[in-house]
């Protein structure tokens, strides 16, 4: 059993760790104020090599381990969990899904995504339902070499920033979640228009609404063979929910760091913060926690590594990591009295950027359902 990271992985660490710090920190609260993405930022992601890592060189990746991207969200999080969301969660899921793609397609949005010359979004949650995806409404219909598409898209991390959005839509009215197939849709395709939220956090993920009225994609747009959209996503999903977690929990490691610095330097009564047991223990239970749920989601990317089970250490971390890292930097932000209360400092943002994982790829409350499932079998499911 090995704990450890490779001499590679530990230098691509500290490559991460010094490119988050130099392109992400200073703009980090400026983007929180602007609700913009950093395209910049981005196409810098893609000539370091770190968007669209896990797809097969064959196709323009780097073929990379699952542990091995996990090494990068986590040092993205650092400075920026939204970043993290949108390269290692989007980007994994939309490039998951076009490795099954058409050559043509994998060429027109496949390769400049890994480039970081195009943005993706994921297009799977209507305005009726999220967990429940095989309920979808939005459709896809066949006419001659082309399929026509309508429908509404709701809660779309990057809907305002993306050049293309792969979009999940119902070819089959009446075979559930085997009806559901994927496309690859342009976001200036005649037809499609956005809205685009207020939201309390993560707003440099610029979340939408995406509208489809009669868009018409050509035949090579549609993502593997019909009726098989709704598998392939969910396949990409144990992965992504594993970013996100360790996204949220570089913020928090980040904040207890910064935390323990602080409680060491300032006094009261004449001694450091960090004597009193009432600064130390929540700092230590903390510390603690975040550990374990850290060591649960590189064990989750391993057993995807080796080709074995891991639903549920995915949805266990899904869980685990955005709640027990808003807890974290809550108490970090407290223990840094009235300052902790400014925007001068970031743990404001991070915990309002923490909270948007609890929602995202699964909510806490779908994440228990899938551990039940792995528990106690498919026959005591709810639904």
């Amino acid at each position: 059993m090995e704990f450890d990271l490779n001499e590679e992985q530990r230098a691509l660490a500290r490559t991460v760790r010094a490119f988050s710090v130099r392109e992400l920190r200073g703009g980090y609260s400026q983007r929180d104020r602007d609700r913009s993405f950093p395209r910049d930022v981005w196409k810098k992601l893609g000539e370091l090599g770190l968007l669209g890592m896990r797809v097969s060189e064959e196709f323009g990746g780097m073929s990379t381990t699952c542990v091995t991207q996990g090494v990068v969200a986590e040092e993205i999080g650092r400075e920026d969990p939204n970043v993290g969301v949108a390269a290692l969660a989007v980007g994994e899921l939309v490039g998951h899904m076009l490795e099954h793609a058409t050559a043509r397609a994998r060429e027109e949005f496949l390769t400049p995504m890994i480039k970081g010359e195009k943005v993706p979004a994921f297009a799977v949650t209507e305005p009726h339902c999220g967990t429940d995806a095989a309920a979808m409404k939005a459709k896809a219909v066949k006419k001659g070499d082309r399929y026509v598409l309508n429908g509404e898209k709701s809660g779309i991390t990057l809907a305002k920033a993306a050049d293309f959005v792969l979009v999940y839509a119902k070819t089959d009215n009446t075979g559930g979640a085997k009806g559901v197939s994927a496309f690859v849709v342009p976001t200036d395709a005649p037809g499609i228009t956005r809205q685009f939220y207020e939201d309390m956090g993560a707003r440099s993920l610029v979340r939408g609404s995406i509208f489809m009225d009669d868009v018409e994609v050509p035949e090579h747009c549609l993502v593997g063979a019909e009726g098989e959209g709704f598998k392939l996503m969910m396949k990409g999903f144990d992965a992504s929910r594993v970013y996100l977690a360790l996204s949220c929990l570089g913020a928090a490691l980040i904040s207890l760091e910064e935390t323990i610095k602080y409680t060491r330097e300032r006094t009261a009564f004449g001694k450091p913060l960090a004597r009193f047991e009432g600064v130390s223990f929540p700092v230590a239970e903390h510390s603690a926690i975040l550990e374990a749920t850290r060591l649960l989601c590189y064990k989750a990317l391993w057993l995807r590594d080796q080709g074995l089970a891991h639903s549920k250490e995915a949805a266990m971390v899904k869980w685990m990591g955005p709640r027990f890292s808003v807890d974290a930097i809550r108490d970090c932000l407290l223990l840094h009295g009235h300052y902790g209360w400014t925007t001068e400092l970031p743990f404001e943002q991070r915990l309002r950027d923490a909270m948007a994982v609890e929602i995202a790829d699964g909510t806490a409350q779908v994440s228990k359902i899938v551990i039940a499932r792995e528990l106690y079998g498919r026959d005591f499911l709810p639904y």
